[in-house]
């Protein structure tokens, strides 16, 4: 399986014509600026000349149909190998990109340029990538889906369209929920809020993405969160043998900055495979080649030694012309993920239990991911973010934009995870169809069993970006993907289930019971 333990290669290196971007080196990485006009700028003005800019030039980023969550049904001796081609497609994705951003002045030449020179030829790749990921599943007796090469043609997307449609690309989401399910605490309890609108709209302008790094955010994924309508609603009612209790664990804010931009739930022996920077708090050992068999020697962060398990979710860093010891490495400044990491101030972690009945507890190594890191192509069907500002999580909590709080309010962004099971699995092809969130009501359907919920709130000292001429000024961005543009509604959290001496049954007897532990 040496496919999946081999090095990401470095992105493409393309020329640039002094013309078209001048790239730079600050900031923390490959800095492009706006190669191309606004919409409302003439030819002349914006070229210095009587060119005509072509169709592709408004092309913000590439738009692929995620593979991943199509493949529902991947036989256990494949998923290794399927993960290390998923891994592949990713990689092609991120060198497209690339090449995308850095080729403007020939888009504007050659209104068949993306389509030709960009996404046919990766179209070309995907194939070969797709062709390998069926024999891998027929090979050991699996049935690939029958749909699967029509997941290999990507777009070229426009920024004011990123977000828009819901589910695209043939993404199955295995029935998942969207939303989030039921946020407890004060936090928003599901569906897709707008958080406001898009008050800001209109600054994407001739589709160029912005941000330090050339890839977002841009004014109109920011709002001012005192000028955002409420829309958090009510906690469902809490029926006689409801579970009310809570167990805290502590586990710190990663002070110890322990980073990495693998993995191991959705690319396990691939480095790199996230293309994005981790904070880890929990379990000290978690890379692309953690196992099973070597979690429960990874040591932990968290008061209760008991819990060694790892709670891992994107950084979030300040673009104000800051860089940090990722500038030039894969997953960092090499990707687009640039600027100062900003460590939480607070993190509070917290299992709540079910309004309709008993938990059950959580198997060892359960893996779940909440959220998608992919929703500026995939749509919004399985978002799972909420940010707010202290003092305004009961009222509102935003996924499609950043607020910019008030003087004296910190940035809160939230989780809570699925907190139904199907009794079985702790893990799933996709990684999402062995749990669920709950209903309105917060009852687990289809035959799924209650288990502690998984929450998080994670606190930050940012100073408010400043919104000037249409142009948002030291930016706050989570990492990501570099197609996905740094949107607030790829924020996403990672979660295995890894405890001892019986805490994952402590669990739940303490949130069965009414208490409040930790």
């Amino acid at each position: 399986m040496g496919r999946n333990t081999r090095k990401r290669r470095s992105p493409l290196a393309i020329k640039v014509t002094a013309a078209s971007a001048a790239l730079a080196l600050g900031g923390g990485g490959l800095i492009w600026a706006n190669f191309y006009a606004s919409a409302h700028e003439s030819n002349d003005d914006a070229w210095g000349g009587n060119r005509t800019k072509a169709a592709a030039a408004q092309v913000a980023t590439i738009s692929c149909p995620d593979v991943g969550q199509k493949l529902t049904n991947v036989p256990d001796k494949a998923r290794t190998d399927v993960a290390g081609e998923l891994s592949n497609l990713d990689r092609q994705i991120t060198e497209a990109y690339q090449r995308l951003a850095t080729t403007r002045d020939a888009q504007t030449r050659d209104a068949s340029f993306v389509q030709n020179s960009i996404l046919q030829p990766l179209k070309e790749r995907r194939q070969n990538i797709l062709d390998r990921i069926k024999l891998e599943i027929t090979r050991v007796g699996g049935t690939a889906p029958g749909d699967l090469d029509t997941l290999a043609n990507c777009t070229g997307t426009a920024a004011d369209q990123t977000n828009a449609g819901g589910q695209q690309g043939g993404q199955g989401d295995g029935g998942q929920q969207q939303g989030g399910g039921q946020q407890q605490g004060g936090q928003a309890d599901g569906g897709q809020q707008q958080g406001g609108g898009q008050q800001q709209g209109g600054q994407q302008q001739g589709g160029a993405v912005g941000g330090q790094a050339g890839n977002g955010p841009v004014a109109a994924d920011f709002v001012d969160i005192t000028k955002a309508p409420a829309n958090v609603k009510a906690k469902p009612r809490n029926a006689r043998n409801a579970s009310r209790g809570t167990f805290t664990t502590r586990c710190g804010v990663n002070t110890n900055k322990n980073h990495n931009t693998d993995n191991v739930i959705v690319a396990p022996g691939v480095k790199n495979g996230a293309h994005h920077l981790h904070d880890y708090v929990g379990n000290q050992k978690i890379d692309a080649f953690a196992s099973n068999d070597t979690f429960l020697q990874g040591g932990s962060s968290c008061q209760n030694k008991s819990d060694l398990s790892s709670y891992y979710w994107p950084v979030v860093r300040v673009q104000d012309g800051s860089q940090d010891f990722d500038q030039n490495n894969d997953g960092g400044g090499k990707e687009g993920n640039v600027g100062k990491i900003l460590t939480p101030v607070q993190a509070q972690i917290k299992y709540v239990g079910s309004p309709t009945g008993k938990v059950v507890a959580m198997p060892q190594f359960l893996r779940i991911i909440t959220g998608d890191a992919k929703t500026t192509t995939n749509g919004l069907a399985n978002a799972n973010a909420h940010w707010s500002c202290t003092g305004f999580e009961n009222k509102v909590q935003l996924t499609e934009q950043y607020p910019i709080c008030p003087q004296g309010s910190k940035v809160v962004r939230s989780f809570a995870f699925q907190s139904c099971w199907d009794g079985q699995n702790a893990d799933s092809a996709n990684h999402r169809t062995h749990v669920a969130f709950a209903d309105a009501n917060g009852a687990c359907q289809n035959g799924f069993k209650a288990i502690p919920q998984l929450t998080m709130r994670l606190v930050y000292d940012i100073a408010p970006p400043t919104i000037e001429n249409g142009q948002v000024k030291n930016a706050y961005a989570v990492d990501g993907f570099p197609e996905q543009l740094h949107k607030p509604s790829t924020d996403h959290d990672d979660f295995i289930a890894i405890t001892k001496n019986g805490l994952a049954n402590k669990i739940a007897n303490c949130v069965n019971r009414g208490q409040n532990c930790s």
